[in-house]
């Protein structure tokens, strides 16, 4: 079966199938999710840090008293940072309606490019005219140390400690992490670290941490020239690409999108089954009148209409019990009269011929109920369940030659006419039910036909036949459906002087059920009277259906219909 017939007609393999779906999906979806929250951090992160250091270099542009001084200035500004500063008009730049509003709030604004590597970052002046920018390649301790001679430059203009404090406070609103001044001996640094600030260089340390719910940082400590105190800048936070929080996030709205993934996986298949289970519940109380809705294709379709089939096949069974019961004792009570009334007359006469005579009939009428009770335990097995059927090639040919001898043998002043196939015809059949239903089906010619019968035997197209024909006076169309109900009787002429019980066409019907196959009765063209045919798959049969033809067509019509 092709991948896509498999989807179609297997619901679980559809729902493993979409599970799989569904989980690709969701993690594709958590990638791009996580890229752009990341995107959206980093670029965040970006501006943050730009910002303190540009605030300061604005600043600084601002101490100064003409342009000649800001154009100094801004040279080793430059020399010092690692890249040219310059100050251009706003409005040289194009900007979008959402970096003005950065702008405006007084944040920077990154445009970063990938290739080659490099973001131009853009602050505004006090002005309001002006933005201060320019083009950072690579983040460096070059540009760290910068930021810490930009801060002392900035708090040179204040006299006191105090005032120093305070703008150190004011300028800590600028940037994303604290600054403070701390005495160095509370700093936790080593000789090495200690020396190089009494030389009054920058110090810069790496805060490390195995803890999964603070990022690793880094310390700026500044040398001031206040004694044993530095301007500690920091912890400055390490973008972290993947924080436990954020993973959290995106497992909890995977699971929450797999979860609806699943629930719309499954939400049919529960549909269907309470469906089913409606239908259960209904005929445990005793409507078999109940048909449950087949929607689709799939396992659950099948089984509703397998259930479907059951509870037809269940209310026919019942039914056909019934009539059985009632069939046969109306069967029963003629021969069992005739017994009685036999045994009667031994009981009453002493003639030795005359009870000779009346043992006769009695056995006759045994005989009769011998065979009633066969037809009637042959008809119950089929029709009670599946049959176990001997399949095997079988040879037409040679079965219609037997079925022709036994015919012959009964001595009836009837032509027996067989149209024999070619000796290699074969088909798959039980031999046993195969060569019944041509032996009810001649013993029922036989019995209407006034001078001649024809049985024929082929392959036509994938499908075997079997035909019997006479030249009586036929079945009328409107009740060509009754002779395979069960003691049926179309007309006065059907009496014991004709033989049957009216199940012999009845087993043959189910017989070709079994088979896979139909039964139909219609007119002989070559003879006029009654034809009825047999037809069934010459392949071996696939499954052992389970109900009668008549519902099971129904059930799939239904399946066709959705």
């Amino acid at each position: 079966m092709s991948l896509v017939s498999s989807l179609k007609h297997s619901i679980f393999v559809r729902i493993y199938a979409g599970l799989l779906i569904v989980c690709l999906c969701v993690a594709l979806f958590a990638q791009l999710l996580m890229d752009t929250i990341n995107k959206e951090r980093v670029q965040s992160y970006r501006e943050t840090m730009a910002k303190g250091a540009f605030h300061l270099v604005s600043e600084g542009i601002a101490h100064q008293d003409n342009e000649q001084q800001r154009a100094y200035w801004l040279s080793d500004a430059s020399s010092l940072f690692g890249s040219t500063f310059s100050v251009i008009p706003i409005d040289k730049v194009d900007f979008t309606a959402s970096e003005l509003r950065r702008l405006e709030n007084d944040n920077t604004v990154v445009r970063y490019n990938n290739q080659p590597v490099y973001a131009d970052v853009y602050y505004r002046l006090p002005d309001s005219q002006s933005v201060l920018t320019a083009r950072v390649s690579q983040v460096t301790e070059q540009q760290v140390r910068a930021i810490a001679v930009f801060l002392l430059d900035d708090l040179s203009y204040q006299m006191t400690l105090s005032d120093k404090r305070a703008r150190l406070a004011e300028l800590e609103d600028k940037f994303s992490f604290p600054l403070t001044f701390q005495a160095v001996n509370t700093l936790d640094l080593d000789s090495d670290q200690i020396a190089r600030l009494r030389r009054d260089e920058v110090v810069i340390s790496l805060q490390d941490t195995n803890s999964s719910k603070s990022n690793s940082a880094i310390r700026v400590i500044v040398p001031s020239e206040i004694n044993d105190m530095a301007i500690l800048i920091g912890p400055i936070p390490l973008f972290n690409w993947f924080p436990l929080n954020l993973i959290i996030s995106m497992i909890l709205i995977s699971m929450f999108l797999i979860s609806l993934g699943v629930y719309a996986l499954i939400f049919p298949l529960e549909r269907k089954l309470q469906l089913i289970q409606v239908g259960v519940n209904e005929v445990s109380k005793g409507n078999l009148d109940i048909q449950v809705q087949v929607i689709g294709q799939d396992e659950i379709a099948r089984l509703a209409a397998t259930f479907n089939a059951m509870t037809s096949h269940i209310k026919r069974l019942i039914e056909s019990q019934r009539e059985l019961t009632r069939a046969v004792s109306h069967e029963l009570r003629t021969p069992v009269a005739r017994i009685r009334f036999a045994v009667d007359m031994l009981a009453d006469t002493d003639d030795e011929d005359s009870r000779f005579m009346q043992r006769d009939y009695i056995d006759e009428d045994i005989e009769s109920l011998n065979g009633l009770i066969d037809e009637i335990l042959t008809y119950a097995k089929l029709e009670e369940g599946s049959p176990k059927l001997d399949l095997e090639p079988v040879n037409l040919r040679e079965l219609l030659e037997q079925v022709e001898r036994e015919t012959n043998a009964l001595g009836k002043p009837i032509k027996i006419v067989t149209n024999l196939p070619n000796a290699k015809v074969t088909a798959i059949a039980d031999r046993r039910y195969l060569h019944r239903v041509i032996q009810n089906l001649a013993g029922n010619a036989l019995r209407y036909a006034e001078t001649t019968i024809i049985i024929s035997a082929g392959v036509k197209k994938g499908n075997a036949f079997v035909s019997v024909e006479d030249d009586g006076h036929g079945i009328p169309e409107e009740d060509r459906e009754k002779v395979f109900i069960p003691f049926s009787r179309l007309d006065d002429s059907r009496t014991r002087a004709s033989g049957g019980y009216g199940l012999g066409l009845s087993i043959v019907s189910r017989i070709a059920f079994w088979f896979n196959g139909s039964m139909k009765v219609d007119e002989s063209r070559e003879l006029g009277g009654a034809r009825f045919v047999m037809t069934w798959p010459i392949k071996p049969l696939t499954q052992i259906l389970a109900a009668d033809e008549l519902t099971q067509e129904r059930s799939e019509r239904d399946i066709e219909n959705q």
